[in-house]
């Protein structure tokens, strides 16, 4: 049986032109053509501002956890994971098991209790029993920073791939894709909202663990499905030493730890700060938790947070494979000198697996993922700011439902253009690194309030706005100065130019901490909200009952 199962990937050279571009177009318009119409359909069913920003609490738990699958698993997750498990071996994989472990933190502290206290926002929640016009200001600018971060990885990577698929070489002709990418996004948003969105991500996670699914078993197939074979391959290639131009063997240190993190004390300490990162930062992702308010229920809420679990997890376990596949069949010097470097993993291997189409179908998939999320950043960012800012801050909470909208609207337009900037200043960084510096973000500047708001009764208004302003200026400017930003030639942003002084390329282990002490320390040098009592009790009461929310039920 395993003999016929097993067959030979084909080979890759380096430099060599890959897929038909003619065919990939053709795909790829398909996919752009189902996706926009479920999108112009959902819109006909999209006139209240409940609608657009989370489609009205209409969807079931398993929907919703099909479409946070489809938000969490973005290009990061794909296309990023396989190329960092290719050439770091063991260290690129805590990306996946960051990302997996940090649905525990999101489920068991968060997901019910998050969906029984707000409406729209995560500044709902923040806000419930503090002050509203600080906190929803601060909250609103700590969503619109993180949004933002997410929003460039998503963009560096479709620009690799598209330049990939249709053999676009030079920076020039990867700002186009960029910007296309932007103004596709731009489009989904405003012509369908959430629900549109939503279920553009429904159909993309089912695409996108498939297609996983697919390439797993046809590489499992070509070493008979033993793993260790697999192992063996990656470890038997061969890849060019940057300094020297020998070839050399990849070897064991492939599947040992510390081929990325444990070459000296810095490196040691940037491993624990990115496993902080990714491990806290689910659970103040915005975008993410906005999905809790698209089910009527906390039930459906908890359902779907298994649901997307059970699809998030089945996914990890798949880039494992895809990601040791990719070093095996592809090679890492491959790799190296395509068009997105590392990001080019995966649809470089679906080439090696199963030619032509596969590939096609596989980075159109990838790009169906890059269009789902960024659309649904766009809808998180430009209702935080409609909803939080405009509405909370600016009229105090008088704003009509369509002035609401329209503001939130061209705040979509205004978020396209500047994530299109950024965006191309990062091509040809690994995404799932920029994402992760999204994740020391969120977890820096909304988890301590988050968890403080929902757990802690002495918590105040001084110590919710010192931790959001502090956590999200500490991890900001670390990030500026870090080695991501300048200092580490070819893989910082600005390749020529160095002005870092943080060593760490994630500033999750500092701003962190800083974040929480922040809290803390306001919230006892702050006055108490003593008007705001009975609200503290009343949040503590509904975040464990849902009672007092629309639709909720008897538990």
């Amino acid at each position: 049986m395993t003999d016929i199962l097993a067959f030979d990937p084909r080979k890759i050279e380096v430099g060599q032109q890959v897929g038909s571009t003619t065919l990939n177009i053709i795909i790829f318009l398909l996919f752009i053509g189902l996706t926009m119409g479920l999108v112009i359909r959902a819109s006909r069913t999209t006139k209240k501002a409940t609608d657009f920003y989370t489609g009205g609490a209409t969807f079931t738990g398993p929907q919703n956890g099909f479409a946070i699958a489809g938000d969490y698993l973005s290009a990061a997750s794909f296309l990023g994971i396989c190329g960092a498990i290719a050439v770091q071996g063991y260290d690129g994989f805590l990306y996946s098991i960051g990302f997996l472990v940090a649905w525990l933190v999101a489920l068991l502290l968060v997901a019910e209790r998050l969906r029984n206290v707000g409406k729209f926002t995560m500044a709902d929640v923040l806000s419930f029993r503090l002050k509203q016009r600080p906190v929803r200001m601060a909250a609103a600018l700590a969503t619109l920073t993180v949004s933002l971060f997410y929003l460039i990885a998503q963009m560096a990577g479709a620009g690799g791939l598209v330049s990939l698929l249709l053999n676009i070489k030079g920076t020039t002709g990867q700002s186009v894709v960029v910007a296309v990418v932007g103004v596709l996004m731009i489009v989904y948003v405003l012509v369908g909202g959430m629900k549109g969105t939503t279920y553009v991500q429904m159909v993309k996670a089912v695409l996108l663990v498939g297609g996983a699914l697919l390439m797993t078993l046809m590489v499992l197939a070509a070493v008979k499905g033993n793993f260790s074979d697999l192992l063996q391959k990656a470890m038997d290639g061969t890849v060019t030493n940057a300094k020297t131009g020998a070839k050399e063997a990849v070897g064991e240190k492939i599947i040992e730890p510390g081929l990325k993190y444990g070459k000296t004390e810095t490196t040691k300490l940037d491993f624990i700060s990115l496993a902080l990162a990714l491990v806290l930062g689910t659970a103040g992702l915005p975008h993410v938790l906005m999905r809790f308010y698209t089910v009527p229920t906390a039930k459906e809420a908890r359902r779907s947070v298994t649901w997307a679990i059970g699809l998030i997890g089945a996914f990890y376990i798949f880039t494992l494979v895809l990601g040791f596949g990719a070093a095996a069949f592809v090679g890492q010097d491959v790799i190296a000198k395509a068009p997105g470097r590392e990001n080019a993993a995966a649809p470089l291997l679906a080439y090696s697996l199963g030619g032509t189409i596969l590939m096609a179908v596989i980075s159109a998939v990838a790009f169906a993922t890059i269009l789902a999320v960024v659309a649904g950043l766009a809808i998180t960012a430009s209702a935080s700011l409609a909803h939080d800012i405009y509405n909370g801050v600016i009229k105090r909470g008088k704003a009509s439902e369509e002035a609401q909208v329209r503001v939130s609207r061209i705040t979509v337009v205004v978020i396209g253009i500047a994530s299109i900037i950024l965006g191309i200043g990062a091509m040809g960084q690994n995404i799932a690194f920029l994402v992760a510096l999204a994740f020391a973000v969120a977890a820096s500047a909304n988890l301590p309030t988050i968890l403080f708001s929902l757990f802690w009764r002495k918590f105040n208004t001084t110590g919710a706005v010192l931790s959001m302003y502090g956590g999200l200026i500490s991890a900001i400017v670390l990030i500026i100065f870090s080695p991501a930003v300048s200092g580490a030639g070819d893989k910082s942003m600005f390749k020529s130019l160095d002005f870092h002084w943080f060593p760490l390329s994630n500033p999750g282990l500092i701003s962190i901490p800083i974040g929480f002490g922040l809290a803390i320390i306001g919230t006892f040098l702050g006055k108490p909200d003593a008007d705001l009592t009975d609200k503290a009790v009343e949040m503590e009461v509904r975040s464990l009952t849902g009672v007092g929310v629309e639709k909720a039920i008897d538990h």
